[in-house]
């Protein structure tokens, strides 16, 4: 078990991760825009079984593979950058459609939201990053099984991640309703959700073409 120093400074680095920008909290502020608070805040739960899916793959010595096969780890960061390209896609298109067509295209069940934020977050690059090159800085021999480290400083990165979402989706809701309040029109919702997630998604495919 990590030491209580140990613990504190990763609880504090592991809030700063999960703050800076990144995939999963952009798709969390795009489906806020586009759908509310209820749906920032749903997609924060499905990132966070995401997530816990990475604490468990990597306790069980899975992000081994990725860390001695940067073919693997690069098709995993190229995957989540086309998914992510993929949504903004679909929020442009329905830009092109009257208003009736985008409530009944682009407002999705709260299922539909999970299951989206899980595989987003599943294809998350900076996730596996965080995974592969900085939390095994915190972990040290004597302090136990390297398995039981992972899944304790894992958990903590989870537990920190959902209020940090959750203020995300209520700080772009709050936007939104700042936009709409001021007559714009729920094309312009759809963009810039859209452009955030194609712009998010393109730095990770430029940013891997580049390495």
């Amino acid at each position: 078990m990590p030491s209580i120093e140990t613990l504190f400074t990763f609880t504090i680095a592991a809030i700063i991760l999960n703050l800076s920008p990144g995939p999963s909290n952009l798709y969390v502020m795009a489906r806020s825009i586009s759908q509310g608070t209820q749906g920032g805040v749903v997609a924060a739960f499905g990132l966070a079984s995401g997530l816990m899916v990475h604490v468990i793959l990597s306790a069980l010595g899975v992000s081994a593979i990725f860390k001695y096969s940067p073919f693997v780890y690069s098709v995993v960061k190229i995957a989540g950058a086309i998914y992510l390209i993929y949504l903004g896609v679909l929020y442009w298109k329905t830009c092109s459609s009257d208003i009736q067509s985008i409530k009944s295209k682009r407002l999705k069940n709260n299922l539909q939201i999970y299951k989206e934020s899980v595989l987003v977050e599943l294809t998350n690059p900076k996730t596996a990053l965080f995974f592969l090159a900085f939390l095994p800085q915190f972990i040290t021999a004597d302090a136990g099984p390297i398995s039981t480290q992972i899944i304790v400083l894992g958990s903590i990165v989870t537990l920190t991640a959902i209020p940090c979402d959750i203020f995300v989706a209520f700080t772009s809701t709050k936007i939104s309703s700042w936009v709409s309040a001021r007559n714009q029109t729920k094309h312009i919702q759809e963009r810039v959700s859209g452009s955030l997630l194609l712009a998010m998604g393109g730095f990770i495919i430029v940013e891997e073409v580049i390495e």
